[in-house]
C-alpha cells in the first residue's frame, strides 16, 4: 500500500508545481490572455476580434473593424490595467491594435 503524505497539498499547489516543472507557462498565458480579453471587452468586441496573439510582454490584437480599433486605441493603458486585474498579474506591457 502506497505511504500518503503528511504534508498534504492543494490542487492548486500541485498543478502550479506541475506547469512550473515542465515549462507550461507560456501556453497557460496565451490561453489565459484570450479569456482575460473575451472576459474584459466583452462579447460586442470579442464579435470583431479575429486573433488574439501574446508576444513576450505584447499582445497583438487583430480586428475586423478599423472604426472599433481606433475607438479603443483610445482608452490603451486602461485595457492593459484591465487585463493585468483579470489575469492577477502585469503580464500584458503593451497593446497593438491592428
Amino acid at each position: 500500500m502506497a505511504k500518503r503524505d503528511a504534508d498534504p497539498k492543494s490542487l492548486k499547489d500541485i498543478l502550479g508545481d506541475f506547469v512550473s516543472n515542465n515549462k507550461l507557462q507560456k501556453g497557460m498565458d496565451k490561453v489565459n490572455v484570450a479569456q482575460a480579453w473575451a472576459s474584459v471587452m466583452g462579447p460586442a468586441i470579442v464579435k470583431y476580434t479575429t486573433q488574439i496573439k501574446l508576444d513576450g510582454d505584447r499582445l497583438l490584437v487583430q480586428l475586423s473593424s478599423s472604426v472599433l480599433r481606433e475607438e479603443l486605441s483610445y482608452g490603451n493603458e486602461k485595457i492593459i490595467s484591465n487585463l493585468n486585474e483579470n489575469l492577477g498579474r502585469d503580464l500584458i506591457k503593451k497593446l497593438i491594435l491592428r
